[in-house]
């Protein structure tokens, strides 16, 4: 399953269409006005169905994933020299990018390939590819893009 997943041109807040193969709405992403990054998750019909909440005050950048309202893990950067390293509590998987930080392999626990992310260059707004290899694994595999997205805003 691939996904397009386009920041919005104007917005006061992050704000992020995903959009299926086909061009199709699949979930909207939208910000909201809070301590450190938090962003909610939608399907197409506009159902809530998880929120990516940045950790403030941490050593290095800490996300916890929320599916509907229960807690299911954090995503914490790994200290890492050159290339970016994420770890991720609920799962087992584990993220790590190239040197420049643009693309992103997703992992499980035995080291096999789950997902790939690639930002596409010379646009207007942040827009990155994500080929997620089993559909279930869709919404998680978009939390960590949204995580990472958010902590490299806050870098810079």
């Amino acid at each position: 399953m691939k996904l397009l997943f386009k920041q919005r041109f104007f917005s006061w807040f992050d704000s992020y269409d995903i959009y299926n193969e086909a061009g199709d709405t699949v979930y909207v992403v939208k910000g909201q006005l809070s301590w450190g990054h938090c962003l909610k998750i939608f399907d197409s019909l506009g159902n809530e169905l998880g929120t990516v909440r940045e950790r403030v005050l941490t050593f290095l950048p800490q996300f916890e994933l929320y599916l509907g309202e229960r807690y299911i893990g954090c995503i914490r950067k790994a200290f890492a020299f050159f290339r970016p390293k994420y770890d991720i509590d609920c799962n087992g998987w584990h993220v790590e990018g190239d040197f420049l930080g643009w693309d992103y392999q997703i992992r499980n626990a035995a080291g096999q390939e789950v997902a790939v992310v690639s930002k596409e260059l010379f646009n207007w707004t942040d827009t990155y590819s994500i080929d997620v290899y089993n559909p279930q694994d869709a919404l998680y595999a978009l939390m960590l893009v949204l995580a990472i997205d958010a902590e490299k805003c806050s870098r810079n």
